[in-house]
């Protein structure tokens, strides 16, 4: 499913117009961004939580030359699946 897909569904399903599910998607995206900017977590309960991780400083290597080089470390998002999402799937 992509972005349009979704958006058609949550209309379907809100009985909304698609513009106005288009822009609730961009608010909810917009939202968890904004969150996980300032290292926050955002929990759906039954959905999953989205937070930050930190990775670490690490060693890698050029694929084309095999060089060392040296990898930053960074902040990545990152989301575990709650139960709910789990059961609907097993």
């Amino acid at each position: 499913m992509n972005k349009t897909e979704l958006i058609d569904h949550i209309a379907g399903e809100a009985d909304i117009s698609k513009a106005a599910a288009g822009r609730a998607l961009e608010a909810l995206v917009g939202a968890v961004k904004k969150a996980l900017k300032k290292g926050e977590q955002v929990t759906l309960v039954g959905f999953g939580t989205f937070h930050v991780a930190k990775r670490a400083p690490r060693t890698g290597r050029n694929p084309r030359t095999g060089a060392a080089i040296k990898i930053k470390a960074a902040k990545v998002p990152k989301f575990r699946p709650g139960k709910g999402l789990k059961d609907t799937l097993n």
